[in-house]
């Protein structure tokens, strides 16, 4: 059983640490604040959460496991809220959004 636990905290902590650079990468290639938040909620949202719940599935059953699901359920929870006030709040400041370079979306803004 424990071979089976440690596989599976390994695939949680290798794929949350994917959606973590993957997430990096859009932050530095995405063109506007809307995409880039967009990449960053992912980042908060999935690549911490399961580089957490891998860290959980390791630590088995313990206090620590106890207050890593904790901090699961914590940023579930606020870190897509966060996202969306940031967006929002952009968005009623006049931030405008990235339309593309085609010339059939000039029309539409």
């Amino acid at each position: 059983m424990t071979t089976l636990a440690n596989g599976l905290a390994i695939l949680l902590v290798l794929g949350g640490t994917f959606f973590m650079l993957v997430g990096s990468i859009g932050l530095l290639r995405l063109p506007d604040f809307y995409t880039r938040a967009h990449a960053s909620g992912k980042v908060d949202t999935l690549g911490i959460l399961m580089f957490l719940a891998g860290l959980a599935v390791f630590e088995g059953f313990s206090l620590t496991a106890a207050k890593l699901l904790l901090i699961i359920f914590f940023v579930a929870f606020t870190s897509p809220v966060a996202t969306h006030a940031l967006a929002r709040r952009a968005l009623l400041f006049g931030v405008k959004p990235w339309y593309g370079t085609s010339q059939e979306h000039k029309g539409n803004r």
